[in-house]
């Protein structure tokens, strides 16, 4: 089981919004003598703008990219915890099936926040994305297949569970089936549209499937 984090297990910018994470993350650039790049002076995506900072300066992608990894740190610690994508967790564990967590949030804050849970004995490894190369991020299958060598699986064992169109794509590219998640209005139709083989609208709803 290879499943996504912000969304499926926690709502990561519930309690620290990511426009003002985003504004931090500028803030950030300004007390190194830097500017945001063209079209980041307005950008409330964090990982948009970290984007974009790699994109127009390569040689500020790592220090920025460990700033925003400070700052999702402190956005899971008052994040909202799904509880459906917690009891799926449990539920792969009483079934047999190994769960690894791939997503474009920083693995250190995807770990801290499943050590400060008690979680992280359901999770065999962490994918986030790549320090210093947010191309490394979905929809690039890149950390998908990092997770099934890891593991020395093939596409046709897996199955990613996802709650955006990127998701749905990145497991597309990797040759692996994939579950959307809609946990918003409208998001049924894009996960539908992106290919998804199923979509739910709980985690709960697939926990109770493997039981």
């Amino acid at each position: 089981m290879l499943l996504d984090f912000d969304g499926p297990l926690c709502s990561v910018f519930a309690g620290f919004p990511a426009p003002e994470v985003a504004e931090r993350l500028r803030w950030g650039l300004l007390a190194q003598g830097e500017q945001a790049p063209p079209g980041g002076e307005t950008e409330t995506d964090p990982l948009a703008l970290l984007r974009l900072v790699a994109d127009a300066r390569p040689d500020l992608a790592v220090v920025t990219d460990q700033a925003l990894t400070g700052l999702e740190t402190d956005a899971v610690r008052v994040g909202r915890p799904n509880e459906g994508g917690e009891s799926l967790l449990r539920a792969c564990a009483r079934s047999g099936r190994s769960v690894s967590v791939v997503s474009n949030n920083a693995g250190a804050a995807i770990t801290a926040y499943l050590v400060e849970r008690e979680l992280d004995r359901y999770v065999v490894g962490v994918f986030g994305r790549v320090v210093g190369d947010p191309a490394s991020m979905k929809p690039s299958p890149r950390l998908l297949i990092d997770a099934m060598d890891a593991r020395d699986s093939k596409p046709g064992e897996c199955i990613f569970i996802g709650d955006a169109a990127r998701d749905v794509e990145a497991g597309f590219a990797a040759g692996i089936s994939t579950i959307g998640y809609a946990n918003k209005p409208g998001k049924e139709a894009r996960l539908a549209e992106a290919g998804a083989v199923l979509v739910v609208d709980s985690m709960q709803t697939i926990a109770d499937a493997l039981l």
